[in-house]
Formats: C-alpha cells, sequence, structure tokens
C-alpha cells in the first residue's frame, strides 16, 4: 500500500528539485566539454554501485529488492529515465540552463493532465482550465519573436514527456513496490542502458572535472532517491506545483554562474505556468478539506 503524507511529500520535492538543479549545472558544464552520452554513462556506474550497495545492506538483500509486481514496468521506468537525462542535457548545451528549464517547466502539467487517465486520479475541471492557463504560457515561452523558438526548443520539450511518464509509471509501481525495488531497477536497469549508449563516447577526462563527475554522480543518486520517495508519499497531482522550483534554482545557476540571460518572454511564460501549478495545489488542498 501506498502511504500518503502530502506535507512530507511537498518538502520532498523542493529538496529533489534543489538537488536537480545543481545536478543540471555540473552537467552543463561538462556536457559542453565532453560527449553528452558518456558523462551520462559515468553517473550511472556510480549511481548503480550506490543502489546496489544499499539493496545488498537491506533486509533480503539484493534478491528482494529485485521482487515486483510490475518487473517489466520497472525496467522500462529505467531505460525511460536514461534516454530522458541524455535528451535534456542535450537541451543545457543547445539552449543553456534557463531556456531549457523554461520549456521544460511543461513537464508538470503533463503529469497533472495524465494523473487522471494514467493513475485513476481525479481531474477536474478547474484544474483542466489550470493545465490550459499553464501551456498558453508555454506557447509565450516558445513564440518565435522570443528568440527561443528553434528546432533546439523541441529537445526540452521531449524530454518533459519522457519525464512525466517517468513520474506517473514511479507513482504507478509504488502502488505495489516499495521505494528500495523502485530505486534498484531505476540503477541496475539505468546503468545498463546508459553505458549501452555511452561505450561508444569515450573521451578522456581532466583530473578537475573527474571531480566535478565525482559531484555529479552524488547528486544524481540523491536525487533520484528522494523523487521516488516523493510519488510515493503523496499524489502526483499534489507534489507537482513544488517542482517548478527546479526551474527558479537552475536559472539562478544559469544566469549566476554561466552568464544567461532571461529573456523577458521566457519570464512571462514562466510566470503563467508557476501561477496554473498553485493553483493546481490549492483545488487540491480544498478537495481534501
Amino acid at each position: 500500500m501506498t502511504e500518503q503524507n502530502t506535507t512530507l511529500g511537498i518538502w520532498l520535492m523542493v529538496a529533489t528539485t534543489l538537488i536537480f538543479a545543481v545536478q543540471d549545472g555540473l552537467s552543463r558544464h561538462l556536457a559542453g566539454e565532453y560527449n553528452t552520452m558518456m558523462v551520462v554513462m559515468i553517473r550511472y556506474w556510480f549511481f548503480a554501485a550506490f543502489v546496489l550497495s544499499l539493496a545488498a545492506r537491506q533486509a533480503g538483500g539484493l534478491r528482494a529488492a529485485a521482487q515486483s509486481a510490475m518487473p517489466w514496468l520497472q525496467a522500462f521506468r529505467g531505460a525511460l529515465l536514461v534516454v530522458e537525462i541524455n535528451v535534456m542535457v542535450l537541451g543545457f548545451v543547445f539552449l543553456g540552463l534557463v531556456e531549457s528549464h523554461a520549456v521544460f517547466a511543461a513537464y508538470p502539467l503533463l503529469i497533472a493532465a495524465l494523473s487522471g487517465p494514467v493513475l485513476g486520479e481525479r481531474v477536474g475541471w478547474r484544474r483542466w482550465v489550470a493545465i490550459g492557463v499553464g501551456f498558453t504560457g508555454v506557447i509565450i515561452i516558445l513564440q518565435p519573436s522570443g528568440g527561443v523558438f528553434s528546432p533546439y526548443a523541441a529537445i526540452p520539450l521531449l524530454a518533459a514527456l519522457f519525464f512525466a511518464l517517468y513520474g506517473l509509471l514511479t507513482r504507478y509501481v509504488a502502488r505495489t513496490d516499495s521505494a528500495a525495488t523502485s530505486f534498484f531497477y531505476t540503477g541496475t536497469v539505468g546503468v545498463v542502458v546508459a553505458t549501452g549508449i555511452g561505450m561508444w563516447f569515450w573521451q578522456p577526462m581532466s583530473a578537475p572535472d573527474w571531480g566535478w563527475m565525482g559531484l555529479l554522480c552524488l547528486t544524481g543518486a540523491a536525487g533520484h532517491w528522494t523523487l521516488i520517495r516523493t510519488y510515493e508519499v503523496a499524489e502526483a497531482s499534489a507534489v507537482q506545483p513544488f517542482a517548478y522550483l527546479q526551474l527558479v534554482f537552475a536559472s539562478l545557476m544559469g544566469i549566476i554562474v554561466f552568464n544567461e540571460t532571461l529573456r523577458p518572454n521566457v519570464a512571462a511564460g514562466t510566470a503563467l505556468i508557476v501561477a496554473a501549478g498553485l493553483f493546481t495545489l490549492w483545488r487540491a488542498r480544498q478537495r481534501a478539506t
């Protein structure tokens, strides 16, 4: 059974967004110097080692962690996340953190919209209106006159779709599987897929960048654990508004560290998206009382 604790889920989502924002900054730096697929592969090597060591210390060991009521769906989740990460990091390289995350901000709207048909959660007409307003914000961000619209804008948009599906599937398998089992499949299946892709793009890395890579590996493991726990303890539609904080954290990093700029249409569109997300949270609380 899935426990329900919306407050805990919200705080876990806030922590997840901060960790992922730091991770995105590290990924942007490394993928600007080395092949994206290689960077993701090395990150997954550490991630898988962490997952296996954690599973081995728990009751029942690796065999218990691997036991799932939906092993094929778990495996699909793990593979899907690898593809999403590769696609999104490419977006960082071509568009930067600010604009990539502005487009990627559509993923919580996709989760809210799909939480009904996929998870059976109730999505009322008011939330559908909010979702529509949010996607209007996405259109504003992508307008050609704003400079963001380009073939490259499709990269983070595709990543948003993949990540929304990953989040929904994580919530779905949490109905029968523990967070430890989901974590196990995310790491073990992920490392196989990441290595199968990245092994063809190996490049030598400098000593300082190996240090940044180590930090990237640590944030990767921590972020995915908190994300799994988030969807295990709270409904997807309730915690998604707080996922927008990753846009704030990552944009600040892009502006301060990488000297990126925030275009007016990106700021306006993002404000609509965040407002729509906050409204969905308010509606969820109203229904709960």
